[in-house]
């Protein structure tokens, strides 16, 4: 199955009112990546401007560069799209790449209720899929599902600490799930992320593994939260239950982290209440004809973006280039798909999907780590670009 990318597929549902800026790789004499802007059905490179997206969004007025700074059509917004998708690609021809670069990529873990209950399964089933079922109904019937109302840190979160040492079901994902201090990680290195028509990756040996569909905020140097984009922090169930000291094992390999397909910018058409309101859609198609269907809410989050975003940046830590902060998700698939009890797995050739109608779709093909195309433009190889050009 093609991947088939387009406007009415991967923007948002009220585009021609975004202010829409993401990165795409330029063919010919001065091949390199630019910083692109949606404007009517063009992209306009503005690099000429600001080298970098990480400039772009450090800048004192970013929104006002990405609506009026000069620059140069490289195509209409269609053709591109559809060249983004890695099985029709045309290397002659502009594509998107992932719209952060610079930046560090960061993630939150353990915000959602839901998801905070299957770490907990995975750390007890020991990174067994078929242990988790059983260990998910115990848990269930002495604690419940909904810790919707939890507010981490308070008295009552306190409260439940205490209840759950007393049966033995305390676990470090509790912890940073309804404690003071959030989980916040470094999900992969600035440049390493792929982006819309991609393949994202899951490691040979991984038997249990997933997509995280999941709100990404990006945040300047200031610590201000600029636009907002989608992300699929791709995870690796059975190496993060067996330890959770293999976190870097199960989130950052080639492929691991999606971002995409444009950053928007925050203006009167989208605000941070908007963010806070996004409802995520995810489908995952496999060959197979396997189907599984997942949702995610902003609305169920247990801590705000804005406090995420301040305990990951601030006089304890500073990120000069700015960051994205992946915020987590509550979607959590205990559908099986293999055999009863296995619950769910990817396989290669998997197309996820990753719909908010604030933010478009993120769309990518799942594949084995070592297989898909490896990362080879790193940092230096952006600088050395962008001299080349004559852009630095």
């Amino acid at each position: 199955m093609a991947l088939e990318l387009t406007i009415e597929g991967c923007l948002p549902t009220d585009w021609r009112q975004a202010t829409l800026v993401g990165r795409a790789w330029l063919p010919g004499q001065n091949a390199g990546p630019a910083i692109v802007t949606v404007r009517g059905d063009a992209l306009v490179d503005i690099t000429g401007t600001m080298a970098t997206m990480s400039d772009l969004m450090n800048a004192e007025d970013p929104l006002a560069l990405a609506r009026s700074a000069p620059g140069e059509e490289i195509g209409s917004l269609a053709e591109i799209l559809a060249n983004s998708a890695h099985d029709a690609q045309d290397p002659q021809r502009p594509s998107l790449l992932a719209p952060n670069d610079l930046q560090a990529i960061k993630a939150a873990g353990v915000t959602f209720a839901v998801s905070m209950l299957e770490r907990v399964i995975e750390e007890q089933a020991k990174g067994d899929p078929k242990a988790a079922d059983e260990i998910r109904g115990t848990i269930s019937e002495s604690i419940g599902t909904d810790l919707s109302e939890i507010v981490p840190g308070s008295e009552g979160a306190e409260r439940l600490k205490a209840l759950l040492i007393e049966r033995g079901l305390w676990s470090q994902y509790l912890e940073v799930g309804i404690g003071p201090e959030a989980e916040v990680f470094t999900k992969s290195q600035p440049m390493s992320a792929v982006g819309v028509g991609a393949e994202v990756g899951v490691t040979e040996k991984s038997t249990w593994n997933n997509p995280e569909p999941e709100v990404v905020v990006v945040v300047n140097a200031r610590g201000e939260i600029t636009g907002a984009t989608l992300g699929n922090d791709v995870n690796l169930r059975d190496v993060e239950g067996r330890s959770a000291l293999l976190l870097g094992k199960a989130k950052d390999n080639n492929g691991s982290a999606a971002v995409g397909p444009l950053i928007r910018l925050l203006d009167d058409s989208f605000t941070l209440d908007d963010l806070r309101d996004a409802d995520l859609t995810m489908t995952v198609e496999g060959t197979d004809g396997y189907i599984l269907n997942g949702v995610s809410s902003m609305k169920l989050i247990s801590r705000d973006p804005t406090d995420l975003v301040a305990q990951t940046i601030g006089g304890h830590h500073q990120y000069p280039d700015g960051f994205v902060l992946m915020t987590g998700t509550a979607f959590a698939p205990t559908k099986d798909r293999d055999a009863p009890g296995l619950g769910f797995t990817h396989h290669t050739g998997d197309v996820v999907s990753i719909h908010s109608p604030k933010f478009g779709t993120l769309v990518n093909r799942v594949g084995l780590a070592n297989q898909i195309p490896p990362w080879t433009f790193g940092t230096g190889a952006l600088m050395r670009n962008l001299a080349a050009r004559g852009l630095l």
